[in-house]
């Protein structure tokens, strides 16, 4: 007569087909998080974006943006103007009557701006003051604020203020030697000077115009000094406006979300030499942006983390905004898709955040990223496609693997008891 099994194999049991149930629910949530899509374009307003910020507004209360300074050199800056401009980004897709609390966010993180802390690591004696990285990116959230006021009731002080920052821009840059502008003492990283060019484009379309001139010339100069490995803004300029580093996926990813405001058809162009260089797709499971163009291999560091495989996921995150922003809607879906599933989010009525919240700075990208859309022109005409659905099919096929594999020894051990 054959011996009931013994507690502990029982306990044994239970133990194995407990954790292939867990295995099998986090398999699914990983399909879900897969196939849901996880932005909503430039018209809507892209699911948990809400939640993230209320995460954010929590966690910069608590000093979120102290820790992210912590890590680099920007950090308390980007924090709160990325939380700003999300809040933009979403008072834009409202009713103008409905702006309220988009605008009063976006006023509040633009006062950490003018703060001691927000303008800490910048030189007041820079042309503008506090060089061009502060100025373009703080006077980019300024214009936000006045967008989403009616063009009659505006702020006439935050107009003022716009005005007066938009003309230091505008003569620094007439006055300089070079394009690129410094934004710490003898340092010129070309993506500032693009976020700043940028807001003189939003100047001129929310007040009466007056930098076209100072655009145009921009642009020229900028043609002439492009990076002659990639034919893209190169990451780093001398102080004559000379490359002095090849073009990288980590500021590449942001000057393609702000140039389309600033010239569409020099966008187009540059877009699409950016993703044909930076947009990859390692090991077949999914896309992602290299820090380096392809071919080429280099160190990794603060502005691009850790490199596995040359894929950097700062440039990654923000390359879904770039895309969006261009109307390349296959893409912004994939990496977002591929976001819900690699970023680990938490999920609760009120809030979220991803990769359990330990890193707040990343969710004020991620956030930023998925409401990206052109503020000053129109949608552009979508690029031809390079991502199709089927990018999922080796993810699924590795969850529904997954999901099988516990299963597999009792499956095995019926198979056997059946033999004659």
């Amino acid at each position: 007569m054959p011996q009931a099994p013994s507690r502990a194999r029982r306990g044994w049991r239970w133990a194995r087909t407990a954790l292939a149930v867990v295995v099998n629910a986090c398999a699914l949530a990983g399909v879900v998080r897969l196939t849901v899509p996880a932005v909503a374009g430039t018209a809507g307003e892209p699911p948990g974006v809400r939640r993230q910020l209320a995460f954010l507004r929590a966690a910069l209360g608590a000093g979120a943006g102290d820790e992210a300074q912590a890590l680099f050199p920007e950090g308390y800056f980007f924090a709160h103007v990325l939380y700003g401009l999300s809040w933009v980004e979403l008072g834009l897709r409202e009713p103008a009557g409905e702006r309220s609390r988009a605008l009063r966010e976006a006023r509040w993180a633009l006062e950490r701006l003018d703060s001691p802390s927000g303008q800490a690591p910048f030189s007041p004696g820079l042309t503008p003051p506090y060089g061009v990285f502060y100025r373009g990116w703080s006077n980019w959230l300024r214009g936000g604020t006045l967008s989403l006021q009616p063009a009659g009731r505006r702020d006439p002080a935050e107009a003022r203020r716009f005005a007066e920052d938009s003309a230091a821009i505008g003569a620094a840059f007439d006055a300089g030697a070079s394009p690129y502008l410094a934004a710490y003492p003898g340092q010129a990283w070309p993506v500032d000077s693009t976020v700043a060019v940028a807001s003189l484009r939003l100047h001129d379309a929310l007040l009466p115009p007056r930098f076209g001139g100072t655009v145009e010339r921009w642009l020229r100069e900028v043609g002439r000094r492009l990076d002659p490995r990639t034919g893209l803004l190169p990451h780093r300029a001398d102080p004559g406006g000379e490359p002095a580093e090849v073009a990288r996926g980590s500021s590449q990813s942001m000057i393609q979300r702000f140039l389309v405001d600033v010239d569409p058809a020099f966008a187009a162009e540059q877009y699409a030499r950016f993703r044909d260089l930076y947009v990859v797709t390692p090991l077949g499971l999914g896309p992602a942006v290299r820090e380096y163009p392809e071919g080429m291999d280099g160190p990794a560091d603060v502005d691009s983390g850790p490199l596995p495989l040359g894929v950097s996921l700062s440039a990654t995150v923000v390359t879904l905004g770039a895309a969006q922003a261009h109307g390349d809607a296959p893409l912004a879906s994939a990496l977002a898709a591929y976001g819900e599933l690699a970023g680990l989010p938490v999920d609760t009525p009120w809030t979220k955040r991803y990769a359990f919240g330990l890193l707040p700075i990343g969710d004020a990208f991620l956030a930023w990223a998925k409401t990206a859309r052109p503020w000053v022109s129109r949608p552009p005409v979508p690029p031809p496609a390079t991502v199709s659905w089927w990018w999922r099919t080796p993810l699924l096929v590795l969850l529904a693997a997954s999901a099988a594999a516990p299963w597999l020894p009792a499956l095995r051990r019926r198979l056997r008891s059946r033999r004659p």
